[in-house]
């Protein structure tokens, strides 16, 4: 353990805001997040900073560097200024660990994270712009060469989630009944955490059968996913908090019972393209990041009293939630989840830490913070707590990718072009908003073990009963891959 005080990372000051009134862009909502954060320190920390380091937004592409803009907004000259490359759901938490790595190797003592979304504000001026609706999201993950992938539906995060809610049901040995009932069991218990909580953006508890039952106000999304099952980034919210050493907190009178030691973290990584990916159950990267951050701060999931498992579609928390044994009755989050609490795309984890910070205030103890980021891409961990943390260090190195890679088996290779008997590897339907089928997207394994899709039309529609009735298993299904009428590869019966 570092025992020199300069040395020890704490968190002082966190900020959350809300607009409701569509009325701010998101670095105005990033400001008013750091202004709040530092009222909660007790004032006059944002001329100190050394440190300032911005999740990157997409609501309004044109702000540029908004922790440039923040610099020049508040008038100071800190020595760090940065913004992440994409607005990735990990990206708070890596940043704090940074922030703790610095103030560990003694390079600075006062740093800043913040961040912020305005999807409303933006929705609702392009609509009165051009009398359309935006979806920013997709817009961003559609950019680029329009690959096979997207050929097939799997461009934005409610199209790619799916695949694992599915495969992980099929490998777990439920029946979908029993998978969408877990599903709402946690969701209904993170409604219950943001009813609670005055900085969560819907705070009205829902109950597990209103979160997973079809109705007008809870269309299909993605099977399995309904609305009330997927992050809500129709929010305008902002969040920020205030990192520094113990020792400065201390000499700034700080009391001690408000002073979150911040631990040491962990992260890893899949491939970007899911077709890379070794198998969809089980990520190799969830793995390693979770029981690394346990391991290296002397932990097990025994001494956690709270945890933040970053719940952006059910299959992440399901997932999360087996690896540490966490039990399905107990809280998963401090906030309320992306489908309550808000989702402002890369931002979560910062109104997590938030509210973790003030949850600790209040009750003590230990927390996991988890954080996923991309497509079940980027994985991060950390550890808070109300008291010491007798074996955090730093600066450390947090990359545990080296590891994550020794646990992966071999890719199946792909085959565009397959036309064949393949069997199913996992899969999705896709729905318009008036709930009616768009297609079904499936992934398969021929005999031989290369990777295939393949497209099932509305039209088909055995395939898609088949496919969402819960009646069979789909997963390990035998099937045809055609050649179909629009050139794509479609999924037929065996």
């Amino acid at each position: 353990m570092n025992i020199d005080p300069n040395r020890i990372p704490v968190i002082i000051g966190v900020g959350q805001v809300n607009d409701r009134t569509s009325s701010f862009d998101s670095f105005e909502l990033m400001a008013q997040a750091l202004e709040a954060a530092d009222a909660d320190a007790g004032g006059g920390w944002i001329s100190a900073l050394q440190s300032v380091a911005v999740v990157n937004q997409i609501s309004f592409p044109g702000l540029g560097n908004c922790a440039e803009k923040l610099v020049a907004h508040f008038g100071i000259t800190p020595g760090h200024i940065e913004q992440t490359p994409w607005p990735t759901g990990e990206s708070p938490v890596q940043l704090l660990n940074e922030a703790a790595n610095r103030i560990g190797a003694g390079e600075l003592e006062v740093a800043a994270i913040v961040g912020a979304e305005a999807l409303r504000t933006a929705a609702e001026r392009a609509k009165a712009a051009t009398g359309e609706r935006t979806d920013a999201l997709r817009s961003v993950a559609a950019t680029g060469t329009k690959s096979l992938m997207h050929q097939h539906g799997l461009v934005a995060p409610t199209d790619l989630y799916p695949l694992y809610e599915n495969a992980t049901r099929a490998a777990w040995g439920q029946t979908l009944a029993e998978a969408q009932a877990e599903s709402g069991t946690i969701w209904a218990g993170m409604s219950d955490v943001a009813a609670a909580n005055p900085t969560a953006w819907i705070q009205k508890a829902q109950t597990a059968e209103a979160i997973t039952s079809a109705d007008a106000d809870n269309r299909p999304i993605a099977f399995p996913y309904q609305k009330r099952m997927v992050a809500n980034s129709s929010v305008n919210q902002g969040a920020g908090f205030i990192v520094t050493s113990l020792a400065r907190a201390r000499a700034a009178g700080i009391a001690e019972n408000r002073l979150i030691h911040v631990g040491m973290g962990a992260a890893a990584h899949e491939t970007h393209n899911m077709l890379k990916r070794d198998q969809f159950v089980q990520p190799s990267g969830m793995i390693v990041t979770l029981g690394e951050t346990l391991s290296r701060n002397g932990l097990t999931t025994a001494d956690l009293d709270h945890v933040e498992l970053y719940s952006c579609f059910p299959c992440i928390p399901k997932m999360a939630r087996r690896i540490i044994g966490w039990p399905i009755d107990k809280p998963i989050t401090a906030f309320g989840g992306l489908t309550f609490g808000g989702g402002p795309i890369g931002n979560y984890m910062s109104h997590a830490i938030g509210s973790m910070v003030d949850k600790l205030r209040a009750e003590r103890g230990t927390a996991l913070l988890f954080a996923n980021g991309g497509y079940a891409t980027h994985f991060h961990g950390i550890i808070l707590s109300a008291d010491p943390l007798p074996n955090a260090s730093f600066p450390h190195d947090y990359d545990v990718n080296a590891k994550a890679d020794s646990l992966r088996v071999p890719v199946p290779e792909e085959h565009a072009d397959y036309e064949g008997p393949a069997t199913i590897e996992t899969y999705t339907i896709f729905y318009k908003r008036d709930a009616s089928v768009r297609f079904g997207t499936v992934i398969a394994l021929t005999p031989e073990g290369k990777r295939v899709l393949a497209r099932v039309p509305a039209e088909d529609e055995a395939m898609i009963a088949f496919l969402s009735d819960g009646a069979a298993e789909p997963v390990g299904s035998a099937g045809q891959v055609v050649k179909g009428a629009e050139g794509l590869m479609e999924w037929k019966v065996g």
